[in-house]
Order: structure tokens, then C-alpha cells, then sequence
């Protein structure tokens, strides 16, 4: 993807955070970045800089809940969805895969109109 996919990127980090931790239940950062990495082969790289802020404003919206760990001397930071948090999540994978839909339609050539000529 070209780098000005990331406007496309931009919008839907939300409901991609959402939906990995629907799938997996528990997740650190660098495991996130590295999931949407691994399921897109390479095509999209989610940036810490990208990451962070997004956990954060999900955090401050009651849609998950952080718990830190300390693993081999570091704390490492999981994130986890609040009950609200999974209802979000389905509705924005919903409202995506709608939008999806409908640019498919748009995008799609329309036959020449016949003027009955």
C-alpha cells in the first residue's frame, strides 16, 4: 500500500485495535503492532506513535483497561476490552464492513446507460 494509504489507516485504527482484542482477549502494544504486521504480510505497518495515542483515548473512553506486568525486569503493559469495549468493537467492525460494501459499490464500473436509440 502507498504511503497515503495511512489516511485510510487513520480512521480505522480504532476499530482495528478493537477487533484484535476482541480475538485475543489480552494484548501489549508490541504484539498489536506486530499481529496487524503478520495479517496484512507487510502491507500495513502500525507505528507506536500511531498506537499509543489511540490505547490512550480508548482507555480514557472506558473501552479497555490496562494491567501491567512485569515480565524479564520490565513492565509491560496489557490492554484488555471492558464489556462496553467488545459492544463498540462489534459495532464498529460492523459499521466498517457496511462502508466497505459500499465503496466496493461505488468503486465498480456502471454499464454504459442504453438511450434507447
Amino acid at each position: 500500500m502507498e504511503p497515503s494509504g495511512n489516511e485510510f489507516l487513520r480512521g480505522t485504527l480504532k476499530t482495528i485495535v478493537l477487533k484484535l482484542l476482541t480475538e485475543r482477549g489480552r494484548m501489549y502494544g508490541y504484539e498489536i503492532t506486530q499481529s496487524v504486521k503478520e495479517r496484512t504480510q507487510g502491507e500495513v505497518i502500525l507505528t507506536f506513535g500511531a498506537l499509543y495515542p489511540v490505547l490512550h483515548k480508548l482507555q480514557q473512553e472506558g473501552l479497555l483497561i490496562t494491567e501491567s506486568v512485569e515480565v524479564d525486569g520490565r513492565l509491560r503493559k496489557y490492554y484488555t476490552l471492558t464489556p462496553s469495549g467488545n459492544e463498540t468493537a462489534l459495532q464498529k467492525v460492523s459499521d466498517f464492513e457496511r462502508f466497505v460494501e459500499v465503496m466496493k459499490a461505488l468503486l465498480q464500473p456502471v454499464p454504459a446507460l442504453s438511450l434507447g436509440h
